[in-house]
């Protein structure tokens, strides 16, 4: 994996957590979703970075950040590096897990946040309950008892397409990048090590005290569960605002890239200036 120039390293606690920085201005936050990295998001960086100072962490455990060796929140890694940055309050973007990690940031750190984009994502709290999602999550578990990378790679890609089509539905090149980085990542760990992670709990009961403008953005193709969640988190919040993208799944910001940034842009111009 080959470092942007833009990497910078935060020193936390418990190592150095890497991130992109780049463009100047107001602080928007890229936060990815599970198994992969920065790269998630690197067609949107020069898109952005054109009006904002944009930041984008790999967040522990994942691309060039440091494991964890105690545990830890990734809510409380962020808001280190925010302070350490002293440039906010942010507006943060996440996709999947990014977006749980987004509404806990401005959960326990309301101070830092001044907007969350959620995409395909709700609160850290949400479970899926479809079939789908439990065949996935069993196949997770199995491959990774047998030491099966390549069928957990095949159960994590099922992902991007979501539960209404086939791998050969979207583009390649989608599954060849999500692959790379999910391989990266699985590659920092070993088999059987602990999970330091702590999950936040009750995030559902606090959502009503978010008072910053909340963003859901869902392809039309995500899971109902999925969608019925992030409608959910819009509904609780004072300023709660969706946006569903037609034809798309769980990787929005991938399969259409320049819907999603017209999107962001557009609230993020609604929020003006801090």
């Amino acid at each position: 994996m080959i470092a942007p120039e833009d990497l910078r390293y935060h020193a936390s606690a418990d190592g150095d957590l890497a991130y992109r920085d780049t463009g100047s201005g107001d602080l928007v936050v890229l936060l990815h979703s599970g198994f992969v990295d920065h790269r998630l998001y690197d067609a949107q960086v020069p898109v952005l970075a054109e009006r904002y100072r944009v930041i984008v962490p790999d967040v522990r455990g994942h691309g060039l950040s440091a494991n964890a060796t105690k545990p830890f929140r990734w809510a409380d890694d962020l808001a280190g590096l925010l302070r350490d940055l002293d440039a906010g309050p942010a507006v943060l973007v996440g996709v999947s897990m990014g977006g749980g990690i987004a509404t806990d940031t401005v959960l326990e750190y309301p101070e830092l946040v001044r907007g969350v984009v959620a995409c395909g994502a709700a609160t850290s709290d949400f479970r899926y309950t479809d079939p789908w999602y439990e065949e996935i999550q069993a196949e997770y578990a199995r491959t990774l008892a047998a030491g099966d990378l390549d069928g957990w790679l095949a159960a994590f890609l099922r992902v991007a397409h979501g539960p209404h089509r086939d791998a050969g539905d979207i583009d390649p090149d989608i599954g060849r990048r999500l692959r790379e980085m999910a391989l990266h990542t699985m590659g920092k760990h070993r088999p059987g090590e602990p999970d330091f992670h702590v999950p936040m709990a009750d995030t559902w009961t606090r959502v009503p005290k978010i008072d910053v403008p909340v963003l859901a953005v869902n392809g039309s193709l995500e899971p109902d569960d999925l969608k019925s969640a992030a409608e959910r988190l819009v509904r609780a919040v004072p300023d709660g605002r969706s946006v569903t993208v037609d034809g798309a799944g769980h990787y929005v910001n991938l399969e259409r890239p320049a819907q999603f940034e017209a999107v962001l842009l557009d609230f993020l111009r609604t929020l003006g200036r801090p």
